[in-house]
């Protein structure tokens, strides 16, 4: 037991005395003038996993390479360095000046990829201001653009296709604001209609397009039931062609009993 507690202690020891070195050589680095012997050690920080260190001493040595053959690498790899740190914006950031800088540079490639996914992983949920889901999705496209044969073009266009879902889902949280507002100060159901129709129209391809249909469905029947009299047979004939663009696009819908049920209603409104 001893023995053990001993070795342990040992093992913490080692650690300690390891990480101060560490420490004192990353001292040592920072005060020197020697750019070289800063992207040395930011180098070897990168491989141990110590980016912050990393990030630090490359973000003084760039502008001092700019021009000469350690320039491209210098820059790649603060946007990395970021990027392993989870600091995604300040990745995009660095990932970005690189290719704007070196559109046929050695990582150019890596560069708009990685620029692409450090908005991706930054983007927030869907309640939330959508303005870098908006970035990701633009960089992403470029990087498909620029580099249609990559070995990370499936990732890129996943990662697209969750973040359209992910505007998508915004914009049918705020379609059903709407339709639960009903005519409240106004008739909301109308902008419910034309919140989801907008969205359908700029994603059609999204998987929330069925509940996006369902709702302009609800809100064209709600809009027509409220309606004043001489109004009625028209809004309900709005409705009836909705029920049917519905069914057609999903006939096998677990909604399918919901929109029957408002059709039965409408039918009474409209003559054949």
């Amino acid at each position: 037991m001893r023995k053990h507690i001993s070795l342990i202690f040992t093992a913490i020891l080692c650690a300690l005395a390891i990480s101060l070195t560490s420490c004192g050589e990353y001292q040592k680095a920072l005060k020197s003038p020697d750019a070289n012997y800063k992207f040395d050690f930011a180098k070897r920080a990168f491989e141990q996993q110590r980016y912050v260190q990393a990030y630090t001493l490359l973000k003084d040595v760039i502008t001092v390479f700019k021009g000469s053959d350690k320039a491209e690498e210098s820059l790649y790899l603060l946007g990395l360095s970021y990027y392993e740190n989870k600091e995604y914006p300040d990745a995009a950031a660095y990932f970005k000046a690189y290719y704007q800088r070196y559109p046929k540079g050695k990582y150019a490639e890596m560069a708009r990829y990685y620029a692409g996914y450090a908005y991706y992983l930054d983007s927030p949920e869907p309640q939330l201001d959508q303005s870098e889901t908006i970035k990701a999705i633009e960089e992403l496209q470029g990087f498909l653009d620029y580099f249609p044969r990559s070995d990370k073009v499936t990732l890129a266009q996943n990662a697209i296709f969750e973040l359209q879902d992910k505007l998508t889902l915004k914009e049918l949280q705020n379609a059903q604001l709407y339709y639960n507002l009903g005519t409240y100060m106004g008739n909301n159901y109308e902008s419910a209609i034309i919140t989801a129709k907008n969205a359908i129209k700029e994603y059609p391809y999204s998987k929330y397009k069925e509940e996006l249909e369902m709702l302009v469905l609800k809100a064209r029947f709600q809009e027509a039931n409220l309606s004043v009299d001489e109004k009625k047979t028209d809004r309900f004939r709005d409705v009836v062609d909705e029920y049917y663009s519905f069914i057609n696009n999903y006939p096998d819908s677990p909604r399918r009993q919901e929109a029957e049920n408002i059709l039965k209603i409408a039918r009474k409104y409209v003559k054949d």
